[in-house]
């Protein structure tokens, strides 16, 4: 039996020509060599050069599987170095599949093409991945689509890759099996939506919710339940409604097919609410519903599931502005509301809580018409004049002209105390205007009575500087107690204001119901009139002065007087 001649040493210096080139360098090349022996468990190769390397047989051979290598078999290895210091040749199997590994991942990164490999273990921050001889590098964030707990089930199975990042001077490759399955699931999310419509009803699994909606999976590809579609009536938190894991019936609301997002609705398979709407609530019905939100701008109330009504601030209270809705109503709250405006396309009704009441001006208008006496409590002083609380919580107004006679402006403010009780008489009521004027001179002693009345043409009137004949009631030793008239305002004059000259100024030289006539010089803070004899006489003689000449003409003070006293005269 003939046996096959052993290659010569020119056979095997014309290969590696033909394999180093014709620089013949060998280190940090691939070349071909021929296996000469085993022994144990190493193989010796022949490569052409000066001595033979040593190569495990491990390297030739698939994990956890024996080498299937003999005398002669032609193997391409690696050349680290042509000469070791035992004078060997230092060649390995590995380096050899790897670089040729390298060369091949090089060309299918260029055309972007899936590659093939297998995830054997696990590194600071993701996997490793053996690319037939070329390790890669597996973030964790690139093995599946979403987070993948236990990766035990991915690993020492071949399955396809794609290069993201390749780098052979560093050794560094860089891959995702995420981008393999989300090309994957594009295509069947393309044929699943080619089979969808718009309006059809499907079932589908609730697979994750958020604070906006929810996502169901249609049966390989996700739609969005929006809050909003879920159910006609408020629904502040999706988890009210559903749950992750039920199965829910859906319409297809909307699909857009360029970005291949689904819009789903629940509420579309029930009856809409809105629907004769304007019928069942006719402006000014009475209705009862629960306060469901609350804002600065008023309170929403559910009328039925799906409807809701909002009562704006202005509505809310009849004596209460400017505050806020929720120190009216509560959210849960039932209250009463009055239908004002129902808009079925914009889907709003306007409510009120205030007309489900009885307006309390038009109430205090029929409880105290004008003309009563009321009694209140002075809330607040302006510029102009009292408010006064009264009855119903309404405010009344006494114009600073009405609070006392004979004076006005600040004089007339400063009489009063804010918390002050009072009493007043109702002038007037305007309630469409929500104005209630009142009048605090108008209860005085001696006051001229309101228009309308018998006395209110008599013509009496207490003025600050009027002269006014008055009556004496009582004579003290500080002076004297008198009244206007026979039924007038009463007042107090002092002893020093009895007359110009000291023995005038005597309280004694005046009788019980003599008469005299007195000059009006203001009120006390009980408002009653002070009167002045002296100030009569001062102003008296200033006007006879300036009518009939200064004593510079020769006239005495006396004869000026004299005049004057005769001007008074009635003529016969």
């Amino acid at each position: 039996m003939a046996t096959a001649a052993l290659p010569t040493r020119d056979d095997f210096a014309a290969l590696l020509e033909e394999t180093l080139g014709a620089d013949g360098t060998f280190e940090g090349k691939v070349v071909k060599g021929i296996v000469t022996a085993i022994e144990n468990d190493l193989a010796v190769i022949d490569v052409g050069l000066k001595s033979e390397g040593r190569v495990r047989l491990s390297e030739f051979a698939a994990p956890g599987q024996k080498a299937d290598l003999k005398v002669g078999d032609e193997v391409e290895v690696f050349v680290d170095r042509v000469e070791n210091m035992h004078g060997e040749a230092m060649l390995s199997r590995d380096r050899a599949r790897r670089e040729a590994a390298w060369d091949k991942l090089e060309q299918e990164f260029t055309k972007s093409a899936r590659v093939d490999g297998v995830i054997f273990g696990r590194v600071k921050g993701g996997f490793t991945v053996d690319l037939d001889g070329a390790v890669a590098f597996l973030p964790g964030s690139q093995v599946d689509i979403r987070p993948v707990r236990d990766v035990q089930p991915l690993m020492d199975i071949p399955q396809p890759f794609q290069i993201l990042k390749m780098d052979r001077k560093r050794g560094n490759i860089v891959v995702s099996r995420r981008a393999i399955l989300e090309e994957s699931r594009a295509e069947a999310r393309t044929g699943l939506i080619s089979t969808l419509s718009e309006g059809q009803i499907i079932d589908g699994v609730v697979k994750n919710i958020t604070d906006y909606g929810a996502f169901v999976d249609l049966g390989g590809i996700d739609g969005l339940l929006h809050v909003t579609d879920m159910s006609y009536k408020r629904v502040n938190h999706p988890s009210e409604v559903i749950n992750i894991g039920d199965t829910v019936k859906v319409q297809i609301v909307r699909i857009n097919k360029d970005t291949q997002r689904i819009s789903l609705g629940m509420k579309q398979l029930e009856s809409d609410p809105w629907e004769g709407a304007e019928a069942k609530y006719a402006i000014g019905t009475k209705l009862s519903g629960r306060v469901t939100n609350i804002t600065e701008y008023g309170a929403f109330v559910e009328l039925e599931p799906g409807i809701e009504g909002l009562v704006h601030v202005s509505e809310m209270s009849w004596t209460k502005k400017n505050v806020h809705p929720g120190k009216i109503v509560s959210t849960s709250q039932e209250v009463e509301v009055i239908v004002l405006e129902v808009d079925s396309e914009k889907r709003r009704v306007s409510l009120g809580l205030k007309q489900a009441i009885s307006n309390p001006w038009e109430q205090f208008e029929a409880d105290h018409p004008v003309g009563s006496t009321v009694e209140g409590e002075v809330k607040n002083s302006t510029e102009f004049g009292l408010f006064i609380g009264l009855d119903g919580d309404v405010d009344g107004m006494v114009h600073m002209s009405d609070i006392a006679w004979g004076i006005s402006g600040e004089d007339a403010l400063n009489l009063h105390r804010k918390g002050e009780t009072v009493q007043a008489i109702v002038l007037a009521i305007e309630a469409d205007k929500e104005r209630i004027s009142l009048g605090m001179k108008q209860l005085e002693k001696g006051a001229p009575a309101m228009a309308g009345s018998a006395a209110a043409t008599s013509g009496a009137s207490v003025a600050k500087n009027a002269i006014v004949t008055v009556t004496v009631l009582e004579v003290r030793d500080g002076g004297l107690e008198v009244q206007i008239g026979d039924d007038g305002a009463t007042g107090f004059i002092k002893r020093s204001d009895l007359g110009r000259d000291r023995d005038e100024q005597r309280a004694e030289r005046f009788q019980t119901g003599q008469k005299f006539d007195a000059m009006v010089t203001g009120f006390d803070r009980s408002k009653k009139p002070t009167f002045s004899i002296k100030a009569m006489q001062m102003a008296e003689e200033k006007q006879a002065v300036a009518q009939y000449g200064s004593s510079d003409s020769g006239a005495s003070l006396g004869d000026i007087l004299g005049e004057a006293l005769k001007a008074r005269e009635p003529k016969a």
